[in-house]
């Protein structure tokens, strides 16, 4: 193990860090809406001395990313500041009982990030001959299209990051794919006791669901594709039959599924429904796609964590990312993401979203001896 672990395991201070997370999760910062969190984070990096750089991303809306060490770092901490939208706009803060902190972001990722920063503030800490080439990205706009991190691949491509989202501290080199299918149907509206005289766009993509439903595609061997109906919408317009309705749905492919197998079969489907559906008027659309990667299980990074997990009394156990994340962008880029962090998807988007403190400092031990690899 690396002669400097020792000293920066030292220099992280948990106090510090839990600090960071609770005032980090009492700032609203929903996607589009992230200044005030990174004006924190900028204050609180800033003060290493170490220079931090505002890239631009959209009118008032940035990264924050530093470097440390010598040349461009090959490594990096990548964190997203952004959350989903509160449930809640009176109740998204921290509140902390038990070493287990609750509120929105607490998981998705704003424990990664603390975790990231208190490794970084620990790191900084080495004499500057002893730094590693390393870089720490804090990202926007994960939440929505990835356009931060989308930004920040334009300028850079490290070979290795780390990516803190949720994975209850088990580390997944494995991350499965994601395609968002985007369906609308229309009727005709007329009053809600006169149904006869018009065409219900409700019971159009009611019908549209239930033969995709049946696709032998999505009957698949538990945990290799996964089909969530994510919302459903129609036209607010008093006692009337509705004239349109909105659908998204997500699949989650596992890394061995061929996105393009997924939308042809998806387009038949929606074919025949077109062709069997009485006065079916449907409109489709792949609002986006993104294949899953594999990466080999013999690396540099899972090395470390072999030696770093029993060091904690941690267990040990590589899993796949069954969600979403920017680590599928990174892997297009051609760099090598690990996804790893403190919180569970369990729990992440909803009104109980919690992590424990005692994650967010062992993430933080972590991340620094993978800075040191």
């Amino acid at each position: 193990m690396d002669a400097r672990l020792e000293p920066t395991w030292a220099a992280i201070d948990p106090q510090r860090l839990r600090r960071t997370l609770l005032e980090m999760v009492d700032i609203y910062s929903p996607s589009g809406k992230e200044e005030d969190i990174q004006l924190y984070l900028e204050a609180r990096l800033a003060a290493t001395g170490i220079p931090v750089r505002r890239q631009v991303v959209d009118d008032e809306r940035y990264n924050l990313v530093t470097t440390m060490g010598d040349g461009e770092p090959s490594f990096y901490l990548v964190g997203h500041v952004d959350t989903v939208a509160a449930w809640d706009i009176e109740e998204y803060a921290a509140v902390e009982q038990w070493g287990v902190v609750r509120g929105l972001g607490s998981a998705d990722m704003k424990g990664g990030c603390a975790a990231m920063v208190e490794a970084w503030l620990a790191l900084a800490t080495l004499p500057v001959e002893q730094q590693p080439s390393l870089g720490l990205l804090l990202t926007v706009g994960e939440e929505e299209n990835g356009d931060g991190s989308m930004r920040f691949l334009q300028e850079h491509r490290p070979e290795w990051v780390v990516i803190g989202e949720p994975t209850s501290m088990l580390p997944a080199f494995r991350h499965f794919g994601y395609m968002e299918v985007a369906l609308v149907t229309q009727g005709r509206r007329t009053h809600s006791s006169l149904p006869e005289l018009g065409h219900n766009a409700i019971e159009s993509m009611l019908r549209v669901l239930l033969q995709l439903e049946r696709l032998p595609l999505l009957d698949q061997e538990a945990g290799r594709l996964v089909y969530s109906i994510r919302e459903m919408s129609s036209s607010q317009a008093g006692f009337v039959v509705p004239d349109r309705c909105e659908a998204l749905i997500d699949l989650h492919l596992s890394p061995d599924i061929d996105p393009g197998e997924v939308r042809r079969e998806l387009e038949k489907s929606l074919i025949k429904a077109r062709r069997t559906i009485k006065d079916l008027n449907l409109e489709a659309s792949i609002a986006f796609e993104a294949g899953g990667y594999e990466l080999e299980p013999d690396n540099r990074p899972a090395r470390i964590l072999e030696e770093v997990f029993p060091r904690l009394n941690l267990p040990l156990e590589f899993v796949s990312f069954r969600s979403h994340s920017d680590g599928n962008l990174f892997f297009q880029a051609g760099c090598k993401p690990l996804i790893l962090g403190p919180g569970s998807l369990e729990t992440a988007h909803t009104a109980e979203e919690q992590t424990s403190l005692a994650e967010v400092e062992a993430a933080a031990r972590i991340y620094a001896a993978l800075a040191l690899m």
